[in-house]
């Protein structure tokens, strides 16, 4: 296996830049705790530099890794101002990476990953045999090349593991759905099995990548502290608080708690219906809001416990300012590319 440069290996081990990063981790430690006395509000974009050969993850990931590394060690250092943490991050198959795991058609038209229906019906899902699935074949060899680099400064962020619900309408899409109100047997079945596969590929992780340096996807924009784990709830809003809070809430609850210390579930569209469920989800550390979420993040500062932090990227109907005055910039983490403001 290609090793990478002298160069590199001692950017990426550099011990000021690793004691940086775990000041900003102190940081953040004291932001989820409730002890954040920093009059700037907590402010976190990072970098992820990709070769330009995509196919590489997919043929060689020992060499995508190589590559990742050398580009992040020619980076120059960020700001002072924000929180810019150094990530490598195994993108294959985008959100459809569970889905080729569990036997659906993934392919890539005009530079996006798409995923067919599955043609078997709603309760009779399988779990793969995961000592010969040459897609998770894939995301280890990744993950061992990160290893095997030995540096200590990069984050290493997992492929789209996303949710229960995600992946059940990947599958399925609304028919899938119907057959949540038709037949919840069969629909719980299902999302037991994809919830399981995905607790089991954590825990994997879990197990092999330094806690400090774990991170669960988009590991540049949606840092958490060592120890703390995301799923991706963008479908929620296709249901309602109870159906939700019946069917979904306890497997996704039942993932974040993999991790010591909890975790983050990333909303995209419109959610609030859930704000109750959320409110009471014991693993449920973090929500992230980007795009239609931002927009409500008045509902979220009022309806959710005081431990639970709210990660926002600004957006035309949520723009920084908005978000500091109603935030007064406390509880809040902003994913922009910005000097930190002030708090109000």
């Amino acid at each position: 296996m290609k090793r990478i440069s002298v160069f590199a290996y001692d950017k990426l081990n550099d011990a000021a830049r690793i004691a940086k990063r775990d000041q900003w981790f102190a940081r953040m430690e004291k932001l989820f705790a409730g002890r954040d006395e920093d009059p700037f509000v907590f402010t976190l974009d990072g970098v992820v530099p990709r070769p330009k050969d995509d196919k590489l993850a997919y043929t060689n990931p020992e060499e995508w890794v190589v590559q990742c590394l050398e580009l992040l060690a020619a980076q120059p250092e960020c700001t002072e101002n924000r929180f810019s943490p150094d990530c490598v991050e195994y993108p294959i198959y985008g959100v459809h990476f569970i889905d080729k795991m569990l036997g659906a058609h993934v392919y890539n038209h005009m530079g996006q990953w798409h995923a067919d229906y599955l043609d078997t019906p709603v309760g009779e899902l399988q779990t793969p045999d995961l000592e010969k699935d040459e897609t998770w074949m894939l995301a280890r060899r990744a993950a061992q090349a990160f290893l095997d680099a030995d540096v200590k400064l990069p984050l290493f962020g997992m492929p789209t593991l996303s949710s229960a619900l995600n992946i059940y309408v990947n599958l399925y899409g609304g028919e899938g759905l119907a057959v949540m109100m038709e037949d919840e047997e069969a629909a719980a079945h299902d999302l037991k099995v994809i919830n399981d596969l995905i607790r089991t590929l954590h825990r994997w992780y879990i197990d092999h990548i330094p806690v400090r340096q774990l991170q669960p996807v988009i590991s540049w924009s949606r840092t958490q502290p060592p120890g703390f784990g995301q799923l991706c709830g963008c479908t929620c809003q296709l249901l309602s608080g109870a159906m939700y809070g019946e069917l979904v809430a306890p497997l996704d609850d039942a993932l974040l708690s993999e991790y010591p210390g909890g975790g983050m579930i990333h909303l995209c569209g419109s959610h609030t219906q859930h704000i109750p469920t959320f409110r009471e989800m014991k693993h449920l550390k973090a929500l992230q809001l980007n795009d239609r979420a931002a927009e409500d993040l008045a509902l979220y500062l009022e309806g959710l416990r005081e431990d639970q932090i709210l990660y926002v990227n600004p957006c035309p109907g949520m723009p920084v300012e908005r978000i500091i005055a109603l935030s007064g910039g406390k509880r809040i983490i902003l994913c922009a590319r910005m000097d930190a403001p002030e708090k109000k």
